[in-house]
């Protein structure tokens, strides 16, 4: 068993009683959804703690060597502007312990995103040193618990796991505003005056710093990059950007009509209902031509509207068809715009199933075949099996953290601000102002929350003068949003990272010129 010790410090304890917001649905810009925000509240009675922490050491094996590792979990205040305390924030903090230089030892941050979602995903089922079960290809098992994770990262990096305001045990203190946590930017301004104290504490000032974040989570280290970088002086090495959202850049009307059709073709390609001369060829090898139809041929087609010649339409219906594997005659009815929630309806209507959305290999089966969307998304309902029991069994059992709240997988936090969200334009501006910052974009080809295309799309439109492309990197997987929970991309996306890691880091003396 790991050996245990406890420190806590004289900060008093707060009451806090905070009422769960009903369920919201997705929201529509490409998000991991809120999925509900819970469905209980904590008793007025339980105890909040500010500032404490329980740390515990144990081992891993990674890629055959034997890691030992020293992991605190506890909770750091968020202070306001008249340096009151107005929330208590979640972390779980790994540290390889047979380092003996810290001051060079890389530091990765990773959020999750919703928002209102904690960081357990990532957590427990991708970079950290245990794992939650669940089959090679992500489907719950039981019992259920957790195991060693033999691809995680920490052999190359400490990590750092936070939980948002309101998500997983973080608590807003007794009748702090709660506008100041929820919206784009207000999140960057208080994550980023945290981890400014983190830092300071932990003595991580000198260590190459890596953001992660998934899904929202990518908007969110997008703005930290800039917002660190501006107002706490604190520079990065890396941003990796999974499954990521539009980080506010534009694509409304045909583009954004576009985008989607090579998620399509994978989609049909998985479920076997393309043509069989496309049927029969590699999906790397099939993608390629997908995204140039579209770039190439949609795009244009689209933007020309009422004005496209009969001929050409007909030209470009059959092969969009021919691309997404759904009928002629619906490519028709959507003028060659088919929404996501249509496809996912519409792709196996005939066999009465339905295909996931933020994972589309899932299948699910609706109350009627009838409609134009799906009745739920069936990846994430087999999802959410596992990962509760698994973080509550590991924090609580194994880590030893001993609280009566609730652990917030999604939490309240609606209404959320959405306006001024110019994430990416920020990210590539601190690519501009720090030449030691790389990006690497992780996403699954049957994301269809998420789509690995509108991922490119935004890599390119972030830095459209192609000054950075050298500094950014992308990497697919034949999975979902979550594209690590199979196995074989589980091992694959976690080498990508420590290959990335490895690349950010500059010899000893390089000066950071342009």
């Amino acid at each position: 068993m790991p050996t245990r010790s406890a420190h806590r410090s004289l900060a008093a304890l707060a009451l806090a009683l905070l009422a769960l917001a009903p369920a919201v649905p997705a929201q529509d810009d490409g998000d991991m959804p809120a999925k509900g925000d819970g469905g209980t509240k904590d008793d007025a009675t339980i105890e909040i703690p500010r500032d404490e922490a329980v740390t515990t050491e144990d081992t891993v094996t990674i890629g055959g060597v034997e890691v030992p590792y020293r992991v605190t979990v506890g909770t750091q205040p968020v202070w306001d502007a008249d340096n009151e305390p107005v929330a208590s924030m979640f972390y779980t903090y790994y540290e390889r312990s047979d380092v003996e230089d810290r001051a060079t030892r890389p530091l990765t941050v990773s959020f999750n995103g919703g928002p209102g979602s904690a960081s357990l995903w990532m957590h427990i089922a991708y970079t950290g040193p245990r794992l939650l079960e669940i089959d090679d290809e992500g489907y719950p098992v039981q019992p259920y618990g957790i195991r060693d994770n033999p691809h995680s990262i920490l052999d190359v990096t400490d990590i750092l796991y936070v939980d948002p305001v309101n998500t997983g045990f973080s608590r807003i203190l007794d009748d702090a505003d709660r506008s100041q946590f929820f919206g784009v930017n207000e999140d960057v301004d208080y994550l980023a005056r945290w981890l400014d104290t983190f830092v300071t504490r932990q003595g991580r000032w000198t260590s190459p710093k890596f953001l992660i974040g998934e899904s929202y989570g990518t908007t969110r280290v997008s703005g930290l990059a800039h917002r660190l970088q501006n107002s706490q002086w604190m520079f990065l090495n890396g941003v990796v950007l999974v499954s990521p959202t539009g980080l506010g850049i534009d694509r409304d009307g045909p583009v954004g009509d576009a985008l989607p059709l090579p998620y399509y073709t994978a989609t049909a390609w998985y479920h076997e209902r393309l043509a069989p001369d496309l049927q029969s060829r590699d999906l790397d090898d099939l993608l390629p031509e997908a995204e140039a139809f579209t770039v190439d041929e949609l795009i244009p087609a689209l933007a020309q509207g009422g004005a496209l010649s009969a001929e050409r339409r007909e030209e470009v219906e059959l092969a969009y068809a021919r691309w997404s594997g759904l009928r002629l005659p619906v490519v028709q009815q959507y003028d060659m715009a088919v929404p996501t929630q249509f496809f996912w309806k519409e792709l196996l209507r005939d066999e009465g199933l339905t295909v996931g959305r933020l994972d589309s290999r899932y299948r699910g089966f609706d109350r009627s075949d009838s409609g134009t969307s799906p009745d739920f998304d069936p990846a994430l309902s087999s999802w959410n099996h596992a990962f509760a029991p698994a973080i509550n069994h590991y924090l609580r059992d194994v880590l030893g953290y001993e609280t009566d709240l609730q652990y917030w997988v999604f939490g309240p936090v609606h209404p959320w601000n959405r306006d001024g969200d110019r994430t990416g334009r920020q990210l590539q501006q601190a690519m501009g102002e720090n030449p030691y910052l790389h990006v690497l974009v992780q996403s699954g080809y049957y994301d269809g929350g998420t789509d690995y295309f509108n991922a490119k799309y935004t890599m390119w439109n972030m830095d459209p003068a192609g000054r950075f492309q050298d500094r950014m990197s992308f990497k697919g997987y034949r999975s979902g949003h979550m594209m690590y929970l199979r196995a074989e991309d589980l091992a694959a996306a976690n080498d990508d990272i420590r290959a990335f890691i490895g690349e950010a880091i500059p010899a000893p003396g390089t000066p950071a010129r342009r």
